[in-house]
């Protein structure tokens, strides 16, 4: 059987000798109930939204306190269409569910990773773990040494 998505990190993680935390908990679906689950503020969460930009699916990781400004993503990729992946797309390229997309693109995920600059204000990113149950505590810092993304402005205040 494949190692599940949660796995997966735990393991990528270790392998890079990354410190993190995991917190076991109930189903959240919303990024405030992610935050009060994991016992902290849901600035630091890392909301990760996959997008089809063009012609192309990538992922785009946010502080879970925003929200995504579409236009600076078109700005930045010279686009003049954006879209979110639907369940059934989600599904089919991650097999996971929304609400339980990690913060990671390759080897994680097959998108290429772009992380917004408010991610960078926190000293730690939480997130859900492939799953609406395991969520991971981490160093920023941790995160972006082994998370391999491009980082850019594409928030705005929710």
């Amino acid at each position: 059987m494949a190692k599940s998505i949660f796995e997966s990190i735990k393991l990528f993680l270790d392998e890079n000798q990354i410190v993190y935390r995991t917190v076991h908990h109930e189903p959240t679906y919303t990024s405030e109930e992610s935050a009060k689950a994991r016992g902290e503020d849901v600035k630091i969460g890392g909301k990760a939204i996959v997008m089809k930009v063009g012609e192309v699916f990538r992922l785009f990781v946010l502080s879970a306190a925003l929200k995504i400004d579409s236009d600076a993503i078109k700005s930045h990729f010279e686009t003049k269409s954006t879209r979110f992946a639907n369940a059934e797309e989600l599904l089919d390229f991650t097999g996971l569910v929304p609400g339980s997309v990690p913060p990671f693109g390759y080897p994680i995920l097959p998108f290429e990773l772009y992380v917004d600059k408010s991610i960078l204000r926190n000293e730690k990113i939480a997130f859900n773990a492939g799953s609406l149950t395991d969520s991971v505590v981490m160093r920023t810092s941790d995160y972006l040494k082994v998370a391999d993304a491009t980082v850019f402005e594409f928030s705005k205040d929710a």
